[in-house]
C-alpha cells in the first residue's frame, strides 16, 4: 500500500473513538479481521506502532495520535468534497462559464441571472465579454459551458447552436435632433454615426443593412461596447443603429432621456443563439440553460420615440 486509504484512516480513527477493534467492525460494519488488516496494512506502511494494544481498551501511541489527527482533518475534506459534488450532481449548486457579447450582458443576461438567484442561489454564474466567434472556440475546447452568439454560425462539430431570440435593430439618436419617424439609410448615412466595430456581427449587419440602400458610410467611432455608445448618443455625438431588448413580458430597456430611438426602413433584426456542448449539461448549466430560455421572444417589442 503506497498511498494513505481513506477507508482505513476511517478505521483507525473509529478505534480510537470507541477504544476496541470490535467496537470500530460493529460501527463500520466490517469483520474484525478486516478491521485488523487495515491497522496492520496502516502500520507497515508508517513503520511504527499507531495502537497500544491493552487487556481492557485500546489507546494510540504518540505517532497514531499524531497520524489521528490528520486523518480526521483528511475524513472531514473528504465528506465536504462528496458534499459538495453531490449538490452539483442534484444541480443545487456548481460553476457555470458564460460566454456573450456586451450588448447581452449589459440587458439580457442580468435579467436571467435575476430568476436563477431566485431558484438557484448556489449557482455561480462566471461571464466573460466575447466575440462570437471567441465564444465558439471556447467552448469547442471546454473552456465555456454556454455562449450567446450572433446567428448565423458555421456549425461547429460537438457544439449546439439554436435559435435563441430575434431583437429589432433601432436607430439611437440623439433627442436634440430634427429626425424623421422612420429611419432609412440615406438619411442615416448623411449624421455623424458612432457604430459597432468591424468585427462583430452586428456590425456586418447594419453595413448590409446601408448597403441595400446604396450607402457605404463611414462612421465617426467604432466601439464594441454598447453602453459606451450609448453614451456618445447621448452626448449629441452621433447616432447609432443597435438592437431593442426586450424581456418576455414586453418589457423595454429604460433610455437616456438625451436619446430616441426610431425604427428602420427597411426593418432590420438580430437574431441571437445559444450555444453549448452537444449531449446531457451538467445539471447546473441546464439550469442556467432554462433561466435563459425564458428570456425567449419572437414579438417586436413596443419601440419608444
Amino acid at each position: 500500500m503506497r498511498e494513505l486509504s481513506l477507508d482505513r484512516l476511517r478505521t483507525l480513527v473509529a478505534i480510537a473513538d470507541l477504544g476496541s477493534f470490535a467496537a470500530a467492525a460493529r460501527e463500520l460494519h466490517l469483520a474484525p479481521p478486516t478491521v485488523s488488516l487495515h491497522i496492520s496494512e496502516l502500520e507497515e506502511r508508517i513503520g511504527a506502532p499507531l495502537l497500544l494494544r491493552q487487556r481492557a481498551q485500546v489507546r494510540p501511541s504518540g505517532i497514531g495520535e499524531t497520524l489521528i489527527a490528520r486523518a480526521r482533518q483528511l475524513l472531514a475534506a473528504a465528506d465536504q468534497a462528496l458534499e459538495e459534488v453531490g449538490r452539483q450532481v442534484q444541480g443545487l449548486a456548481g460553476r457555470v462559464r458564460l460566454g456573450a457579447s456586451t450588448g447581452a450582458i449589459a440587458y439580457l443576461l442580468p435579467q436571467a441571472l435575476e430568476q436563477l438567484g431566485r431558484s438557484h442561489p448556489g449557482i455561480d454564474v462566471q461571464v466573460m465579454v466575447l466575440t462570437s466567434q471567441e465564444t465558439l472556440a471556447r467552448l469547442a475546447a471546454g473552456a465555456l459551458d454556454i455562449g450567446l452568439v450572433a446567428l448565423p454560425q458555421a456549425p461547429v462539430a460537438g457544439l449546439t447552436v439554436q435559435p435563441w431570440r430575434r431583437d429589432p435593430v433601432m436607430a439611437f439618436l440623439p433627442a436634440s435632433w430634427r429626425a424623421p419617424r422612420v429611419v432609412t439609410p440615406a438619411w442615416l448615412a448623411a449624421q455623424p454615426l458612432i457604430l459597432n466595430a468591424p468585427e462583430t456581427r452586428l456590425s456586418r449587419l447594419t453595413t448590409e443593412w446601408f448597403a441595400r440602400g446604396g450607402e457605404h458610410p463611414v462612421a465617426r467611432i467604432q466601439l464594441n461596447f454598447n453602453d459606451a455608445i450609448k453614451s456618445l448618443v447621448g452626448a449629441g455625438y452621433g447616432a447609432t443603429l443597435l438592437p431593442h431588448e426586450a424581456s418576455a413580458q414586453g418589457a423595454a430597456v429604460v433610455l437616456d432621456p438625451r436619446i430616441v430611438m426610431r425604427p428602420l426602413r427597411p426593418a432590420l433584426w438580430r437574431p441571437l443563439g445559444i450555444a453549448h456542448r452537444t449531449g446531457q449539461p451538467e445539471p447546473a448549466t441546464r439550469h442556467v440553460l432554462e433561466a435563459l430560455w425564458a428570456l425567449k421572444q419572437l414579438r417586436q417589442p413596443r419601440t419608444a420615440g
